[in-house]
């Protein structure tokens, strides 16, 4: 069989685009260096009609097929097993605009098209595609739609999902559907591109998508503000939102040890304010012209310092100054990734339970787990933490992380559940939590997951063992 499809693969692609031998760790070993397989061959299509070839290939020889973008994936959903048996589909060469359509400010374009190309290029027409990653220089839209992709501006334009219009997808038999649309209403049954959005390739392989564009904005500002507690933070959202309205399109927050391990892996990046317990950065971008925006934006930083809710502030002056804000917070990842591996965690709350969920399972992971560093940053505008546990200083965070993980995630799990949260907000399932959504989705609701699964991919070959 191995033989065969492989031959069949390398007649319908060519040989240079079937890879089997040589050095494939590119694709077969994930961004965080946790989860490395082995493919049968990684194959890289330069079309939807050649997936499609691909998928009838793989089907007719019973090979499951692994789909790729940006290999940029947090939970192990994007990389083979280890078999040697499955074909990695690698949709990097799809990556063409097919259309822009300004007066109806919608864009298509193909799977394989990386992030921060597709903002350049709504950039170049005057327009806004507001979808904003810290791996947006190598994740791909395939990738993000795959995932349901959040960001920094979920709080004013929506996750993946809420920018998609329509979608190009073959399925698992080898057959493209063809949902592309830029309709913002249409009611002609069942809405298939969500089915499709964040299943992570087990349903189907998205090739491409129509998406929504926006006008650029007239005028955009970037703040850091210091807060002493997470309930002010909290509060100056509550402020934030109500004065600026829709025009608040970021609000990060960053705790002091996160900004402190960009201050030691980093230190040639300025940090404006000095340390506090909690840094918010807040942007804020308007149709009024940057005077009448720079006005109400720095008279909100001035209630609330009055107030008491922030102790310090500085807006940036510049594009520059506000990139500079912006690769501070885009910094923290990384350094973690030179601290050493941690548990991560990717979770959603209520905004309005997060200061108490924070200050009780700080303690509570502090009482277990002594020593242990939390590096808690992200999205609180739309209530997603990135709530990370670093190992003891110097312990060995391989060996803190392969003791303590499975604990660590069950406390921290049960407390976001007993708030009524999400274990997983923006990263997916994939392998990693594959078994913890057994365990905490609802029977029913598991139920109608394998339902869709059998029905669309009945024997099992897009994705196996990611997500169910």
């Amino acid at each position: 069989m191995t033989m065969a499809l492989l031959d069949a693969l390398r007649s319908a692609l060519g040989s240079a685009h079937v890879l089997h031998d040589g050095d494939l760790s590119a694709w077969e070993l994930d961004w965080r260096k946790r989860w490395r397989g082995k493919a049968l061959a990684v194959v890289r299509p330069g079309s939807t009609a050649e997936v499609a070839k691909v998928l009838r290939l793989c089907a007719e020889h019973g090979a499951c097929i692994v789909p790729q973008g940006g290999n940029t994936g947090l939970v192990g959903g994007g990389v083979p097993d280890a078999s040697g048996e499955q074909v990695l589909l690698s949709l990097g060469r799809l990556n063409r605009v097919r259309t822009l359509d300004a007066a109806n400010l919608t864009i298509t374009v193909e799977a394989g098209m990386v992030l921060q190309a597709l903002q350049q290029t709504a950039a170049d027409a005057g327009l806004l595609f507001p979808l904003s990653l810290a791996a947006e220089g190598s994740c791909t839209i395939g990738g993000n739609l795959a995932t349901n992709a959040g960001g920094t501006q979920v709080l004013r334009y929506g996750n993946a999902r809420e920018l998609c219009l329509g979608l190009e997808v073959v399925n698992a038999a080898g057959e493209v559907w063809d949902g592309l649309t830029g309709l913002r209403k249409d009611n002609t049954g069942y809405d298939l591109r969500d089915l499709f959005i964040g299943s992570e390739g087990t349903l189907g392989v998205i090739t491409a998508a129509t998406l929504k564009l926006f006008p650029q904005p007239a005028a955009s500002l970037t703040a850091l503000a210091s807060c002493d507690s997470l309930a002010n933070c909290v509060a100056l959202l509550g402020r934030a939102q109500a004065r600026l309205g829709a025009g608040l399109t970021g609000f990060e927050v960053m705790g002091q040890f996160a900004l402190d391990l960009v201050r030691q892996h980093f230190p040639q990046l300025p940090q404006p304010l000095p340390p506090s317990p909690w840094t918010v950065l807040l942007e804020y971008a308007d149709t009024e012209g940057e005077s009448q925006a720079r006005q109400r934006f720095e008279a909100l930083l001035e209630s609330a310092l009055e107030d008491e809710l922030i102790s310090d502030a500085a807006v940036a002056e510049s594009l520059a100054q506000s990139a500079a804000l912006w690769h501070l917070r885009e910094s923290i990842p990384l350094a973690q990734s030179e601290e050493g591996l941690n548990v991560k965690h990717d979770i959603a709350l209520p905004v309005s339970a997060i200061p108490e969920f924070c200050d009780s399972t700080d303690a509570a992971l502090r009482a277990t787990f002594p020593g242990v560093r939390l590096v808690n940053f992200g999205h609180l505008g739309d209530g997603n933490l990135h709530y990370n546990v670093q190992g003891p200083a110097g312990s060995t965070a391989n060996e803190f992380l392969a003791q303590h993980e499975h604990d660590i995630n069950q406390l921290v799990f049960d407390a976001v559940q007993a708030c009524g949260g999400s274990f997983s907000a923006e990263h997916g399932i994939g392998a990693l939590k594959r078994d913890e959504l057994a365990q905490r989705k609802s029977g029913v609701a598991l139920g109608m997951m394998r339902a869709i699964k059998q029905a669309l991919d009945p024997h099992n070959r897009l994705n196996p063992g990611r997500v169910l």
